[in-house]
């Protein structure tokens, strides 16, 4: 009898030694990332409860028992679970607010700049704004059409709008820049090509490395081989811009690498001539690089992939029916956001709504103006047969904005819900912005927001900015500026909060460390992101949390010039749970071809909830 009980108790004993040893094992495999001491406490350790006062508002666990939480994530309090949960869930429909009374000037072509400051500027052809040049700066002599006599324009047509202080600075442009088009260079400089009449060839450069406290256009005319008015430029791969189309202008032409030089020569393009109509509809095409460095161009109805670098036709799409999508129908395009997570890298657009065809001939001669177009397309371009697959949007929209967020949702912002594009051609102002979430299923997709008081309708313009809010200005549907009108020309700026502003996230949200992150991004190459979060980081994994950049595009006349959104692929996570801190590691975009150089806004996203975006810069 004593040795069977010797032998249980043996068994007992060593049973023991084995369960200390191997939980022992595991916890040091969980915490082998975070300890950094071996006699220090790690918390929270799986085994026994959060070790902070039931009452304590920083507690974590608080966070289930929060009646203003407005999501419902299970009450998971698994510490390393890689299973995604959903975004966070919100009724919160947005929000506006009047940002600047008077900006002095009519936001029809806007630019986002790397400095938080919004380049603006406005045609010169009115001769009157709502700010004048400041004292010592000379007013530009013109020829008054009307009296043959020379006269002086002491109006700014162009200003710099502070997004910290909400102030403007008058800017002097002379050559007229109405509707031309533009993009931000790898080097931060704004070069923005055509416009009317003397402005019809010239480039323009602001900012850019050389460019001190309170510089100014610098204007080159003649600089183009065709007039560009009404044209798209974009990016190329080697951050070179190729500039496209414009009225009469069946052609594009690559812009010079060098500041004061002049492009080389326009290569016809009878795609452009193709897709011309009665009306036209083919102005300001949609034009998106796609990964692999073909551009897809769509005019009218119709869209191909062009290869910019052999000057080739490498496919076509088919017709998109319906109606017309460019000016003056003046639809929508985006190309949705580059998700780098996956092994084959796809490319897919949204073309949404426009108008009929005949719309603007009836606008212009019967002030007959016709139903926006309400349906929204998406097509696979990547895909070996693509098609178009169609939804209905809750509004029909013309000159509107077709906005990326940083979570990867669109906004569908501004523009008129009948008539087309050009003055006084377009009524019923769409003041409701509706939100698209791109990667929902079908009929489930939008979202309709609290509406304006203001209406935005021709050159009017909108642009995301750093703090995640959309900044909204413009609006001038005649031929000068007037202040007692149905739709009189506006000067007012005002921001708009999608709804991952609301301020119950607010606890969600992260905020980037800036001092020990990466700014300067080199192709392909691993780099870190510190962030922190208030509220339920003791919950949070790698896969709640995405890394974006967003290339701040070019806005005017509905058009977000190379505007693009990239998902980066996740490669490391590192938590610290006793400061909240998390260190991420992405990786970088691979090549030009997906993310061309130059300056980027990037997001850190907590389950739909964006951080404010921190400035990156990309190149070789």
């Amino acid at each position: 009898m004593a040795n069977y009980l010797y032998k249980v108790l043996l068994i007992l004993t060593l049973f023991l030694f084995f369960l200390v040893a191997v939980d022992s094992n595991i916890l040091n495999k969980h915490h082998k990332h975070h300890r950094k001491s071996r006699f220090k406490p790690i918390y929270p350790d799986p085994r026994f409860p959060v070790p902070f006062p039931i009452n304590d508002p920083t507690n974590p666990i608080n966070d289930h028992n929060d009646n203003n939480n407005p999501t419902n994530d299970g009450g998971d309090t698994t510490i390393d679970e890689e299973i995604a949960k959903g975004d966070f869930e919100t009724d919160f429909n947005g929000a506006w607010e009047l940002l600047s009374p008077n900006s002095g000037v009519s936001a029809m072509q806007i630019n986002l700049m790397p400095t938080n400051k919004i380049i603006v500027y406005d045609a010169t052809i009115y001769r009157i704004s709502r700010i004048q040049y400041p004292p010592g700066v000379p007013c530009v002599p013109f020829m008054d059409e009307f009296t043959k006599q020379m006269k002086q324009d002491c109006f700014a047509h162009s200003m710099e709008y502070d997004l910290d202080t909400n102030q403007a600075r008058p800017l002097k442009v002379t050559a007229d820049p109405w509707c031309s088009c533009g993009g931000l260079a790898p080097d931060g400089t704004l070069i923005s090509s055509g416009g009317f009449r003397d402005g019809s060839r010239t480039i323009r450069y602001y900012g850019g490395p050389n460019c001190q406290k309170d510089c100014d256009w610098r204007e080159h005319n003649e600089a183009l081989k065709e007039d560009r008015w009404y044209g798209t430029q974009t990016i190329l791969p080697n951050g070179d811009f190729i500039v496209i189309g414009g009225r009469r202008s069946f052609s594009y032409e690559f812009l010079p690498k060098v500041e004061g030089q002049i492009t080389d020569k326009p290569y016809f393009f009878p795609f452009l001539y193709e897709t011309s109509d009665l009306d036209e509809n083919n102005l300001y095409p949609f034009v998106h690089l796609i990964p692999d460095g073909n551009l897809f161009l769509f005019s009218n109805n119709r869209s191909l992939l062009l290869n910019p670098t052999n000057n080739k036709v490498v496919r076509t799409f088919p017709v998109l029916p319906g109606g017309s999508r460019n000016y003056p129908a003046s639809g929508v395009s985006a190309l949705l956001p580059i998700n780098l997570n996956n092994n084959n890298v796809s490319a897919e657009v949204i073309v949404c709504g426009g108008n009929h065809p005949n719309a603007f001939f009836l606008a212009e001669t019967r002030k007959t103006f016709l139903s926006a177009l309400r349906d929204c397309n998406r097509m696979v371009i990547t895909d070996p047969n693509p098609s178009w697959d169609s939804e209905q949007m809750p509004s029909g929209r013309t000159m509107g904005d077709a906005l990326i967020l940083p979570n990867g949702q669109i906004m569908f912002i501004n523009g008129a819900q009948r008539g087309t594009s050009a003055w006084w051609d377009a009524d019923q102002p769409n003041l409701t912005p509706v939100l698209y979430s791109p990667q929902k299923a079908k009929g489930t997709r939008f979202k309709v927001m609290n509406p304006t008081t203001i209406a935005r309708m021709y050159h009017s313009t909108s642009a995301v900015i750093p703090n995640g809010k959309i900044w909204v200005a413009g609006s001038n549907t005649h031929d000068t500026y007037k202040d007692q009108d149905k739709f009189p020309t506006e000067t007012r700026v005002e921001g708009f909060s999608p709804p991952y502003l609301d301020p119950k996230l607010d606890k969600f949200r992260p905020q980037i460390i800036e001092e020990t992150s990466t700014k300067d991004l080199k192709y392909g190459v691993n780099f870190e992101t510190q962030f922190s979060v208030k509220t339920g980081f003791h919950r949070l994994t790698k896969n709640d949390i995405k890394v974006t950049m967003y290339f701040p595009p070019f806005t005017t006349h509905g058009v977000a010039m190379s505007q693009r959104l990239l998902v980066l692929k996740n490669e490391g996570f590192v938590k610290d749970f006793i400061k909240g801190v998390f260190r991420l590691t992405s990786a970088a975009p691979p090549a030009g071809e997906v993310a061309p150089p130059g300056y980027y806004l990037l997001f850190v996203v907590h389950r739909g909830v964006p951080s404010k975006g921190m400035w990156v810069h990309i190149q070789k």
